[in-house]
């Protein structure tokens, strides 16, 4: 006997936050959340600020010779981050 007018309160809040920040930002929350899983702790470190704009990460690193480095593993680092939501949320990731 499901109602088709109930909703998991997953479902709810998942709602709730498109409705007000725009479709995707549960992802992007768990993406910038995730950062530091991904890239490890020594890297985590060196990382001064994340946000995202149009799909698109930007990374603001304290350290030139990593962003130098780090800018050769682009793809590597966009597909872990887009496994953590399950689909292609991130297109380029941008290092500053």
């Amino acid at each position: 006997m499901n109602d088709p007018n109930q909703s998991t309160v997953g479902e709810l809040i998942k709602a709730f936050y498109e409705e007000r920040r725009g479709p995707g930002y549960l992802d992007e929350v768990c993406i910038i959340n995730g950062w530091g899983d991904v890239v490890g702790p020594f890297i985590a470190q060196y990382t001064k600020e994340l946000y995202i704009k149009d799909g698109v990460l930007f990374v603001r690193l304290t350290s030139d010779s990593l962003r130098a480095e780090l800018s050769y593993s682009k793809s590597t680092l966009r597909r872990n981050l887009n496994a953590l939501v399950g689909r292609e949320a991130l297109t380029d990731i941008v290092f500053r």
